[in-house]
């Protein structure tokens, strides 16, 4: 089939290379001139394992990329919108880019209705987007700009990547859900056909709740570690022992139950701060969702109250920050538990030496003022103390890198290394 991706960020890039994968020819479009050079070079704009080489596999073949809106609708059967739907300060959904999207698709869609060879055409949504967004704005705004809805389709498809393994998820999923009527769901699914995945057909509010759900959920089994965690941390239990037990359950399986510094990205708390919002707007408050924010927020200074606790005054100490990244595998700061930590020890007056395998360059936007090192060796070297931040494979390997320290103090959020000198400690154990 012939596909067009309205946004080449992560899930635009991911799903239109994956979708190439499946034999399908893909354009994206992507308003910012130099990721469409970038794509176009088989250069991936986001760092993803895996995608390098399957985006050199197939532009300039089955892949290309443009900022033109007519020539990649004009020329496909489908058109995925995968732009950004970002947070306001209140929690709420940002739908500004979705809805530009939108315009420019049903002006797009406008030209193709022109010309009779052309036929039914499916617009997917599959930025995350709150319960009732596909049918009650993206919709309205594509017809009204042109789109007929005798032969445009409206269907809704979330995703469900993990950043650091996007690209197995895609080719791998647990679950597809596609929602709309059901000659666009029909259409959607054929996208599908090469993965061997039972597809969950239903209608677009009940696809788009299911990826709040889906993410809130899991969210709310970190928070529930953490929150065990910290009473387990009190008791002088430990909380990792504690949940391998409980994760042996069926009912409630061994992932996301890792306890430490709370969990960040661009789906987790962002998801659940909309579903909140949404829920204010109908008038409801969810006491649960709330209190995984809550938790998660307060979760971080934990690590600041562990070190104060072990150094007291950081002022002109020198503190090793081990990870910036939110979770490793990955470039991506956003929502960090890294940020309010290292925003609190400047606040502190502490000097901070940073290191991160990919993420240094971004963290640099906000932070340009630390130090930023090549190496953990290098952070760890005369530093008064060490915080763990991300899960990182080489810090599990770190071990005399510590004796360079000037006194060895590491307070870790991911239960990353064991130490036998020193004072070593867990944030939940």
């Amino acid at each position: 089939m012939n596909v067009a991706i309205i946004g080449t960020g992560y899930v635009g890039t991911v799903t239109g290379t994956c979708f190439a994968e499946l034999g399908h020819n893909v354009v994206c479009v992507d308003v910012d001139a130099a990721k469409v050079d970038q794509i176009n070079a088989g250069i991936p704009p986001i760092h993803e394992p895996g995608l390098p080489a399957l985006l050199k596999t197939h532009v300039g073949k089955r892949l290309r990329a443009t900022d033109d809106y007519n020539d990649a609708i004009l020329n496909s059967e489908v058109t995925f919108i995968c732009v950004g739907t970002p947070s306001g300060d209140d929690g709420r959904i940002d739908l500004s880019i979705v809805r530009s999207a939108s315009t420019s698709i049903g002006k797009a869609l406008a030209e193709r209705s022109a010309d009779a060879s052309h036929t039914y055409h499916v617009v997917v949504v599959k930025s995350t987007v709150v319960p009732g967004t596909t049918d009650e704005v993206v919709a309205p705004l594509i017809r009204a700009n042109g789109g007929d809805a005798g032969v445009v389709g409206i269907a809704m498809n979330p995703e469900f990547l993990r950043e650091g393994k996007a690209v197995h998820d895609f080719m791998n999923p647990d679950k597809i859900v596609i929602g709309g009527d059901a000659r666009a769901v029909d259409t959607v699914a054929r996208l599908y056909e090469k993965i061997p995945c039972e597809i969950t057909r239903t209608d677009t509010r009940t696809a788009e709740m299911i990826k709040y759900a889906n993410n809130s959920f899991l969210a709310t089994k970190i928070s529930f570690a953490n929150e065990i965690g910290n009473i387990c941390k009190k008791l002088g239990i430990d909380v990792y022992e504690v949940m391998s037990a409980i994760g042996k359950d069926f009912r409630i399986s061994e992932q996301f139950l890792n306890a430490g510094a709370g969990f960040g990205g661009s789906c987790f708390p962002k998801d659940v701060k909309a579903l909140i919002g949404r829920a204010g707007e109908l008038g409801y408050d969810p006491l649960l969702l709330n209190a995984v924010i809550m938790i998660n927020e307060e979760q971080p200074m934990r690590m600041i109250e562990l070190l104060t606790n072990r150094i007291r005054d950081v002022r002109n100490r020198r503190i090793a920050v081990l990870g910036l990244s939110f979770k490793n595998d990955t470039d991506d700061i956003r929502e960090s538990r890294s940020i309010p930590v290292i925003r609190e020890l400047l606040n502190r007056g502490a000097t901070v030496a940073a290191y991160d395998p990919l993420a240094a360059e971004n963290m640099r936007e906000v932070f340009p003022d630390i130090l930023y090192c090549d190496s953990a060796k290098s952070a760890l070297e005369d530093a008064d103390a060490c915080l763990i931040m991300t899960e990182w494979a080489e810090f599990g390997s770190l071990d005399q890198e510590f004796d360079a320290m000037r006194e060895i103090v590491v307070i870790d959020g991911r239960r990353m290394v064991s130490l036998d000198r020193g004072v070593y400690e867990g944030i939940c154990w």
